[in-house]
């Protein structure tokens, strides 16, 4: 019996997680197949319900632009998908679909990885979706005080509103403010999709960011990871800033999602050598 994964994605195509998973299927023997699919907002729903129905489905991630609206449509969430208010991972149990989240281990992980400490300043988050939810969280765990800001300045207030009563040194700021926010932030996080491949504005700066008003010191980090070196990325490395891709989180998140799957030990190394992490 062949076990089938899934990417619920719109859009699909720019995905390495088919690639990784596939990697680490081989390499812990399992028959199974992880496929991206580009689920349009108006078929999620439909989706959900036939993975419900599946009995050879293993398990699924979800990313732009279902990580919110994907909430109401599972069985049951555990407590990190409640505390962030967005889920990027399912797993059947007993024909009751669990929605998780991978991502606030996943970024933690890939912060440390980059060594990044906390205690050296304040961190500026571009976005307020599902992703975004995550990084807050993380972050406030981490005990990094974290200013928020989106193009629609209530997005970035609601997401801070949401996230009052799990996380602590939220707060939201409106885009005109960004400047004022960079001095003396030690990391920059951008959590929307510009700048990916594919996807509505791949040439473009998030919220149209000075990095050079970021300290000698500061890191950058882009949760997109195609391309790898993104115009953030870009720009961040030519004023001589670290930087750190969205790799790295895609292949912690990963791992964490397969264990929830199979309950085995992730290899990591084969999933890191797949995805050129």
């Amino acid at each position: 019996m062949t076990r089938r994964a899934y990417l619920l994605a719109h859009p699909a195509g720019h995905s390495l997680s088919p690639r990784m998973h596939g990697a680490a299927f081989e390499v812990l023997g399992l028959e199974a197949t992880y496929e991206a699919l580009d689920v349009p907002p108006a078929r999620l729903a439909e989706v959900v319900a036939g993975l419900r129905l599946d009995p050879d489905f293993l398990g699924a991630n979800v990313t732009t632009p279902h990580k919110l609206a994907v909430l109401v449509l599972l069985d049951e969430l555990t407590e990190a998908a409640r505390a962030v208010g967005a889920v990027n991972t399912v797993v059947p149990r007993g024909g009751r679909l669990v929605g998780d989240n991978t991502d606030v281990a996943g970024f933690a992980a890939s912060l440390e990885g980059a060594g990044f400490r906390a205690g050296g300043g304040h961190a500026v988050l571009l976005g307020a979706g599902g992703a975004a939810n995550a990084v807050a969280y993380a972050l406030a765990r981490l005990g990094v005080p974290t200013v928020v800001a989106s193009r629609r300045a209530e997005a970035a207030a609601e997401l801070v509103a949401a996230l009052r009563p799990v996380a602590r040194g939220l707060e939201a700021v409106a885009a005109a403010d960004l400047p004022r926010a960079l001095a003396g932030a030690a990391l920059l996080v951008n959590a929307t999709t510009v700048g990916m491949a594919g996807g509505p504005a791949p040439g473009e700066l998030p919220l149209g960011v000075d990095v050079g008003l970021l300290p000698p010191g500061a890191l950058v980090n882009d949760l997109v990871y195609n391309p790898r070196v993104t115009p953030l990325l870009a720009a961040a490395k030519a004023r001589g800033l670290a930087t750190l891709d969205g790799l790295p989180m895609l292949v912690e998140q990963g791992a964490a999602s397969l264990r929830l799957w199979t309950g085995l030990e992730p290899p990591l190394e084969a999933m890191r050598a797949a995805v050129g992490a």
